[in-house]
């Protein structure tokens, strides 16, 4: 559908206040928007025949056992949850800074609680963890509808605060989280990074599937300011007053690194990696999670 894109872009986004109400639209909005869709529902494998009863399903009826033995039955099947994903969103205090519709901290949960949704309509299993330098909720993994309330209370809640401190974090994941499935991390990094890279190496060892949603707001890409301008730390009490244009070159010169060195270590540890603007629609975000998805399945 050409006209969804608009749907599902930040400033669409931004006007419907309710998380769960928002994470629907989304979502609807880009299978909707899809021409041939990689999503599946619940699996299901077989498990026996039984003879057939008045009031069975035909469509389960084996016709190839009927035409040998000319009896009817039916096939049973064991369901089975395709995958367990857990979402890790970053609620420290840098994710409060924003310059478009959507801070980063509101674009992350809306990412969290959409993927949340969107797992939880393929009839998977999906749980919860916010995080600053401890835990603040974590929510585990649940496969039935009525869990995005759980999901949606989880990060409406919060209020960025405090740093961020990954290894502790992302180290009590690895000993919790179940192995078979696929861990989301949903931040803007901005952390200790030899920290941040032993966190993901462990996960890895730990057998966990990782893919790195790694949430920037377009301001702090592309810099765009000039004209005297005062910064100021949102975790620390630092500021400094300057001309940015006199900055600009040597900032982008130091994030390019920056991105570059937070994309080797994550292909080196074999972690999933995706930069993730404010201003990216939605639906591009959410084909990303669906490819990684399918990937980790395939595996299984």
């Amino acid at each position: 559908m050409p006209g969804s894109k608009r749907f599902l872009h930040p400033e669409a986004i931004k006007r419907i206040s309710r998380l769960e109400i928002r994470a629907r639209h989304i979502v609807e909005g880009f299978l909707s928007g899809m021409h041939r869709s990689p999503y599946f529902g619940q699996s299901v494998e077989f498990l026996q025949h039984r003879e057939y009863v008045a009031g069975d399903d035909l469509r389960h009826v084996d016709w190839k056992v009927w035409a040998r033995q000319d009896r009817l039955y039916v096939k049973q099947f064991e369901e089975e949850t395709n995958l367990r994903c857990h979402l890790l969103v970053d609620v420290s205090k840098s994710m409060a800074y924003g310059s478009g519709p959507l801070n980063k901290y509101e674009y992350a949960c809306t990412l969290a609680c959409s993927l949340a949704y969107l797992v939880l309509k393929q009839q998977d299993g999906v749980g919860c963890t916010t995080f600053d330098e401890k835990v603040r909720v974590s929510v585990p993994v649940r496969t039935k509808n009525n869990h995005i309330f759980s999901i949606v209370d989880s990060l409406a809640v919060q209020e960025p605060r405090d740093k961020t401190d990954m290894f502790p974090i992302l180290r009590a994941v690895s000993e919790t989280a179940p192995r078979r499935g696929l861990l989301v991390i949903v931040s803007d990094l901005l952390a200790d990074r030899p920290g941040l890279f032993r966190g993901l190496k462990l996960l890895r060892q730990r057998g966990h599937e990782v893919l790195v949603m790694h949430v920037l707001d377009d301001d702090e890409l592309e810099f765009p300011f000039s004209g005297p301008t005062r910064f100021e730390g949102l975790e620390s009490t630092d500021f400094l007053n300057c001309n940015p244009r006199a900055l600009r070159e040597g900032y982008l010169a130091a994030l390019q690194a920056y991105l570059d060195e937070v994309r080797h270590q994550c292909a080196r540890n074999a972690c999933d990696y995706a930069l993730v603007p404010t201003g990216q629609p939605l639906d591009a975000v959410l084909a990303t999670f669906l490819s990684k998805r399918l990937a980790v399945m395939n595996r299984y």
